[in-house]
């Protein structure tokens, strides 16, 4: 069972393949690897080297599958094709709620809100102090240093540049080449960023600078690497001519086989998060129950005192399939 599972007993999560997408295949369980199996090929892949599975349409997966992808802290995306959208996500790594509290705390008070939103500028602006700009001046600043970063690498690839074009829920629909692959580009970045979001107990959803999103925390820390990975890998594709998002996909896979990004996304993270008090945060499942004037109780213990059992067996419904004397799959 998952809740067995120790933390520290697992790979850690900056040490994983980030992502790994499937589409078009079935999903099962051979020991402690996932077994992708489809008309041409059959892989495996050991579960605790995968900080995030990604599955696209026509997947499906085995409750042996999922069950060892959950003790192995990775996380399950259901994903739309080509990764665009997330329409669903299961347990990650992390088994302590410690750092989702402290994110919640710091998102809920505009003051400290604001302190992180700052220090989020600040990893951009490495050489300008903005401790005391107001977000209508960061909003600005960053305004300006993106269009400044997209005119560099036009002239420096020769590559034709309008301006950023990108239609909500549809991506690759409109906008030249450069902008297809960056939409395809931003969305591969968004897949490593939720992994590593949800790997060490974050939300995905509590932005500080975007907002109103379930993915808003995800669009915060990517926006940190766009410069970086994905804008150039871009324009130098486009120059290249290999204008597929399956090149951008590609070449962004390559740009990061290092594992370099995720161990720094997670360390900007805890970087943005957590103040010198809360380094040593504890990541394992406590099994406490909130009070409202002990803090907390601890939990698996019956805290009834001579009540009458009210289990109503009506309100369960189970739903069994018949029995086969067909043999299990060979793998």
């Amino acid at each position: 069972m998952w809740w067995l599972s120790d933390p520290q007993d697992l790979h850690r999560v900056e040490d994983r393949i980030s992502t790994l997408y499937v589409e078009k295949s079935h999903v099962d369980r051979a020991d402690n690897s996932v077994v992708l199996v489809n008309k041409e090929r059959t892989v495996r892949v050991p579960a605790a080297l995968i900080a995030t599975i990604l599955l696209g349409p026509g997947t499906r997966i085995t409750s042996g599958a999922v069950r060892l992808l959950a003790d192995s802290g990775t996380a399950v995306c259901w994903v739309g094709e080509r990764g665009v959208r997330m329409y669903a996500a299961g347990l990650g790594a992390s088994r302590g709620a410690g750092l989702l509290m402290r994110q919640a705390y710091l998102v809920t008070r505009t003051k400290e809100r604001l302190d992180v939103a700052r220090r989020m500028y600040g990893k951009r602006f490495p050489d300008d102090d903005v401790s005391t700009a107001t977000m209508q001046q960061l909003r600005g600043r960053e305004g300006a240093r993106v269009k400044k970063i997209y005119r560099t690498h036009a002239a420096r690839t020769g590559v034709t540049w309008n301006r950023r074009v990108y239609t909500h829920g549809d991506p690759f629909a409109d906008g030249d080449d450069v902008n297809r692959l960056l939409s395809a580009g931003h969305s591969c970045l968004y897949g490593i960023c939720h992994a590593a979001i949800v790997g060490i107990g974050a939300s995905p959803a509590l932005g500080f600078v975007h907002t109103g999103a379930a993915t808003s925390f995800v669009l915060d820390i990517a926006d940190l690497y766009k410069a970086e990975y994905t804008i150039p890998l871009a324009f130098d594709l486009a120059a290249a001519g290999l204008v597929e998002e399956r090149d951008i996909r590609t070449a962004f896979r390559d740009r990061v086989a290092d594992g370099h990004l995720m161990a720094r996304i997670i360390h900007d993270i805890k970087d943005l998060l957590l103040d010198d008090a809360d380094a040593d945060l504890d990541d394992a499942d406590a099994l406490h129950l909130w009070d409202d004037v002990d803090g907390h109780v601890p939990g698996g213990v019956n805290w009834a005192i001579d009540l009458a059992d009210g289990t109503d067996d009506t309100t369960i419904i189970g739903v069994t399939g018949p029995d086969t004397d067909q043999p299990p799959p060979p793998w």
